[in-house]
C-alpha cells in the first residue's frame, strides 16, 4: 500500500516529466527559427542538431556514474534547471559557435535528466509494486504537446520571449519537485548478492538496450520524415501535412494513458509484443499506402505500437537493477540517442538512394525485431540472472 510519502514522491515525478517534456519541445519547435536566425543551410544545420544526442549520450553516462554514488535526486535538481538555462542560451546565441556551447550544454543536460527522471519513475514503480512508469511517460507527451500549442500561439513574438516564457515554467517546477523526490535511500530499496559484490547481469540489459534502440529508429524516421513522406509521396497540401505527425502524437498520449492497466492486466513482455506487432502494421502502412488518409492512419499505429516500449524498457532495467544505482537505466537510456541517429542517418540515406517510401522499410523492420525482443522485457532478478 503507497504510503502518503510515496504519493508525494509520485507527484514530484510527475512534474519533472513535464518539465522535461516542455523543455525539449520548447527547443525543437524553434528549429527553423533558429536556422533563419542563423542562416544556416540544410547540411549545418544537420550538423549542429546531432551534436544535442551525441552529447546527450554522454550525459546519460555521467548520470550512471553520479547516480551510483549519490541518487538521482541531486542529479535532477542540478541538471534540470541547467537545461532550461541552455534554451534560453540558445535563443540568445548571437554567432553559431555561441549556439554551438549552448546546445553542448542542453545536449548534455538533457541527457542526465532523461536519466535521472526515468530513475526516479522506476524507483516510484518500484515502492508502488505495480507498474506506474506509462503514466510518467504520459505527462510528458502532455506537456510536449502543450508546449508546441505555445510555440504556435506566441509565433509572432521574439525568438528569446517565446524560449524563455515556458522555461521559466520549467525552473518553478524543477524547484518544486525537487526536495520532493525519492532520495538515494528511497531509490535503493534492496541489495542483491550480486551488485554488492560489483557485479552486474550485463547479458539481459541488451535485448532492452536493442528495443530502446529500435524504438527510436522509428520514433525518428517519423519525427524527421513524416512531413516530407505526405509532401513528396502523397503530394499532401500544407493543411494535410502535418497530419501524420499530429496522429503519432496523438494516439501515443492516447495510449500511454491507459499503458499502466493494460501493463498490470497482461504483462510487460505481452505489451511489448503487441506494441512491437502494431508499429510494424503501421510502418507497413506507411510503405503501401495508397491514400492521404490510409497514410495518416498508417502513422497513427505507429504511435499506438511504439509508445509502450520505452517505459517498458526503463522498467524492467529498473528490475535488473534492485539495489536501485540507476546503472542500467543509464546505459538503456543511452541508446534512444543512439537510435535517433541511426534512424534520421538511415532513413535519409535510403531515401536519397531510392525514394521516401521505401526509406520507411528500415524501422519497418526493426519493428518486427522489437517482437523477437520481446521476452527479455521480463528479466529475472539480479541475484537469479547473476
Amino acid at each position: 500500500m503507497p504510503t502518503p510519502r510515496d504519493r508525494q514522491a509520485r507527484t514530484a515525478t510527475f512534474v519533472v516529466y513535464a518539465v522535461q517534456g516542455l523543455s525539449f519541445i520548447t527547443l525543437l519547435a524553434q528549429v527553423a527559427n533558429l536556422q533563419t536566425k542563423h542562416r544556416l543551410d540544410e547540411g549545418a544545420l544537420t550538423i549542429l542538431l546531432l551534436i544535442v544526442p551525441v552529447f546527450a549520450g554522454l550525459g546519460s553516462v555521467g548520470a550512471g556514474w553520479f547516480a551510483s554514488r549519490r541518487g538521482s535526486k541531486p542529479l535532477l535538481r542540478l541538471a534540470q534547471p541547467v537545461v532550461a538555462v541552455a534554451v534560453v542560451l540558445i535563443a540568445l546565441a548571437p554567432t553559431v559557435p555561441l549556439l554551438v556551447l549552448a546546445l553542448l550544454l542542453f545536449g548534455l543536460g538533457l541527457g542526465a535528466v532523461d536519466a535521472g527522471i526515468n530513475m526516479q519513475g522506476v524507483a516510484v514503480e518500484r515502492r508502488y509494486g505495480r507498474a506506474v512508469l506509462n503514466g510518467f511517460h504520459c505527462m510528458w507527451s502532455v506537456f510536449s504537446t502543450a508546449g508546441a500549442l505555445w510555440a504556435s500561439a506566441a509565433a509572432e513574438l521574439p525568438l528569446l520571449v517565446t524560449m524563455t516564457v515556458p522555461m521559466v515554467v520549467a525552473v518553478a517546477g524543477s524547484l518544486y519537485a525537487g526536495p520532493l523526490l525519492c532520495t538515494v535511500e528511497e531509490e535503493k530499496v534492496e541489495e542483491s548478492a550480486a551488485t554488492a559484490a560489483g557485479g552486474f547481469p550485463w547479458k539481459p540489459i541488451i535485448p532492452l538496450c536493442l528495443a530502446m534502440a529500435f524504438l527510436y529508429v522509428g520514433d525518428a524516421s517519423v519525427s524527421n520524415f513524416s512531413t516530407v513522406y505526405m509532401q513528396q509521396v502523397l503530394a499532401a497540401t500544407p493543411a494535410v501535412v502535418p497530419l501524420a505527425y499530429a496522429a503519432y502524437q496523438a494516439t501515443t498520449l492516447l495510449i500511454r494513458l491507459g499503458g499502466d492497466v493494460a501493463v498490470r492486466k497482461y504483462g510487460p513482455a505481452a505489451i511489448v509484443r503487441i506494441g512491437g506487432a502494431i508499429a510494424t502494421l503501421g510502418f507497413l502502412g506507411i510503405v503501401l499506402a495508397p491514400s492521404q488518409p490510409l497514410a495518416i492512419l498508417a502513422f497513427g499505429l505507429t504511435g499506438v505500437g511504439l509508445s509502450v516500449i520505452a517505459p517498458q524498457s526503463f522498467s524492467a532495467a529498473g528490475r535488473l537493477d534492485p539495489a536501485g544505482t540507476g546503472v542500467a537505466i543509464a546505459r538503456v537510456n543511452m541508446f534512444n540517442y543512439v537510435g535517433f541517429i541511426v534512424g534520421a542517418a538511415l532513413v535519409g540515406g535510403i531515401a536519397s538512394a531510392s525514394d521516401m517510401q521505401v526509406a520507411f522499410a528500415a524501422p519497418l523492420v526493426l519493428s518486427a525485431v522489437i517482437i523477437v525482443l520481446a521476452r527479455g522485457f521480463e528479466p529475472r532478478r539480479v541475484k537469479e540472472a547473476a
